[in-house]
């Protein structure tokens, strides 16, 4: 009997270890696109790892999972996706995962509905809700929340890493506010490939044009090319602006059928619009994104960039970039 009682106090014991073990192992986190898991890596620290599905470049209104990807959700112990239908292709995908394990979407769980920009169609709601900083900012706390309840052990580390890095993304809003009121009235004009900055110009008091609308599912037809040519004719906006995740021929198109015009309108360069930036750039985080899109599109419109907050001093110098006008 003695025996018996010992093995099971060992089998208990080795249950106990177990488990042990398994909590101070970091949380195998699966992030859909990586303007969400960047914030977690950041929120999460050493107690996470993160896996993107959609890396640099992809498009996340035409993703579709891959076997791969749903051995990848299987594996992680929390899922973090924007909501809002911008994963539409996995939106089935995201839904079964949800009844096994926790799978929250960050966005429509943190942002009110009164701050939502709606749209005609299919999605009902803009989803690209990461353009405007200060909304974006409010997904640090969910993303804590959650993973503090997959490791309590953690929680306090997740809840004080999201105020930092609230505190942060707040004073990039700031930042990227002023940046833009430096472009002069007349020039304050966006145009781009496909209609994901409107919480962008919102946010930041600049007027917003696209080609095509905000799905890209189908190209830009000849009269979007015709009459996107005619607005920057009439209004004289110097500069349009390719995606890093859409091919830059549609641009290419109107600038052609502006200069048939007699319209001389240049590209202001590249920006992030549905994914960030390669790894190891700047750009590559979610900081980086909102930061280079202000540099290019305030200094392709005529504008003079303002010294980064001291909020993001830290940042500026992990990355070494140039906090001021080239």
């Amino acid at each position: 009997m003695k025996h018996v009682l010992s093995t099971l106090s060992m089998i208990g014991l080795g249950l106990w270890a177990g488990a042990a073990s398994a909590q101070d192992k970091p949380v195998k986190v699966v992030a859909t696109i990586g303007m969400i898991g960047d914030i977690v890596e950041n929120v999460g620290g050493n107690c996470v790892d993160v896996m993107t599905i959609m890396g640099p470049g992809v498009d996340p209104h035409l993703y579709q999972a891959s076997a791969s990807d749903v051995r990848t959700f299987q594996a992680g112990d929390v899922i973090f996706y924007s909501g809002y239908s911008l994963e539409g292709q996995l939106a089935e995908v995201l839904a079964k995962f949800a009844e096994r394990k926790p799978t929250v979407a960050v966005a429509s769980t943190s942002i009110d509905e009164t701050d939502l920009i709606k749209t005609q169609g299919a999605y009902g709601v803009d989803p690209h809700l990461w353009m405007d900083a200060g909304l974006w900012s409010r997904i640090a706390p969910t993303i804590a929340e959650a993973l503090g309840e997959v490791r309590p052990a953690c929680a306090d580390l997740f809840a004080a890493n999201a105020g930092r890095y609230a505190a942060q993304v707040t004073a990039l809003d700031a930042w990227a506010e002023q940046a833009i009121a430096t472009i002069p009235e007349g020039q304050r004009s966006l145009v781009t490939a496909h209609d994901a900055f409107a919480y962008f110009g919102r946010a930041y008091g600049i007027r917003v044009a696209s080609i095509q609308g905000i799905s890209t599912e189908s190209e830009a037809s000849i009269a979007d090319i015709r009459a996107s040519a005619d607005l920057v004719a009439r209004t004289g906006v110097p500069a349009l602006f390719v995606e890093s995740t859409i091919n830059p021929r549609t641009v290419q198109s109107v600038i052609d059928a502006a200069r048939q015009q007699g319209t001389d309108v240049k590209i202001g360069g590249q920006l992030y619009s549905d994914a960030m930036g390669e790894d190891g750039t700047p750009g590559g985080t979610y900081i980086g994104m909102i930061f280079e899109n202000t540099r290019t599109i305030t200094e392709a419109l005529g504008g003079t960039l303002p010294e980064l907050p001291v909020a993001l001093a830290g940042w500026a110098e992990e990355w070494n970039v140039v906090t001021k006008a080239r």
